[in-house]
């Protein structure tokens, strides 16, 4: 995949950057959808499972399920995608990372401005008191842990079906994208809201958008730029765009 001119030129002299990343950069990672799994989490769908009211009914299984899904996601790495946005967050000095996953990939490869629309699934709080409780331990029978606090459920910290956005997530995201230059929409279908209208907002704010997936979305029409292909190859060719004296001086 070639830059374009207007994009390296771009990116060159960009000084806010805003970054919205979804599953597609997780899957290069081997991150699993978590749809069609084998053994006993093959009889539920996600829908089932992630819900305020499965859990309140089922929170043993519930949590069980997510010990399953934070073992599975915890035996893979970020990719060449994930440490090349840490570097343009190096690069750029206002840079804002949106991302709609909740693998903690970002940070696990440097990124330290990140914006979670969904929750992290490392974190985990009660629903009572609202404590965080970030390294639960389950009792001897497998059974979700218990506040230490108040005895209150731990749940983790990741938004559900049925569940609004955090507010100030959100909100923060909305004001990285009406005052970046360029807004970069990576590995997502574009059409989940009110993530989706992010690249909107950034358009509507004079941003040069720019769309990076394997495949065209409805963003396409819009985008400035569509580049085709694995954020694991074009993410790295963006970062080329600055200047060895740029880089060695952040």
């Amino acid at each position: 995949m070639k830059i374009s001119g207007e994009l390296h030129d771009r990116l060159h002299n960009c000084t806010s950057l805003c970054i919205l990343t979804g599953a597609g950069i997780s899957a290069e990672s081997g991150v699993p959808t978590f749809r069609g799994e084998e053994g006993l989490w093959k009889k539920f769908r996600p829908e089932e499972l992630a819900n305020f009211q499965a859990f309140m009914k089922n929170p043993d299984l519930v949590w069980e399920w997510y010990s399953y899904r934070r073992k599975l996601i915890h035996e893979v790495k970020p990719n060449a995608g994930h440490f090349a946005l840490a570097e343009l967050e190096r690069l750029i000095a206002d840079c804002s990372l949106v991302t709609q996953n909740v693998d903690n990939l970002h940070r696990r490869a440097g990124s330290r401005s990140v914006i979670e629309l969904h929750g992290n699934i490392e974190r985990s709080y009660c629903v009572d008191c609202r404590a965080r409780a970030d390294d639960p331990l389950p009792d001897a029978e497998r059974k979700a842990p218990r506040c230490a606090i108040c005895g209150g459920l731990i749940r983790p910290d990741v938004v559900w079906f049925g569940e609004m956005l955090p507010v100030e997530a959100f909100s923060l995201a909305e004001q990285a994208a009406r005052r970046c230059e360029i807004f970069l929409s990576i590995g997502t279908s574009a059409v989940v809201y009110p993530a989706a209208s992010l690249p909107y907002v950034a358009l509507d704010h004079g941003a040069y958008v720019v769309q990076i997936n394997r495949e065209h979305t409805d963003l396409s029409a819009r985008a400035h730029e569509t580049l085709l292909g694995s954020a694991g190859e074009i993410l790295p060719q963006l970062v080329s765009c600055f200047s060895t004296d740029k880089r060695s001086a952040t």
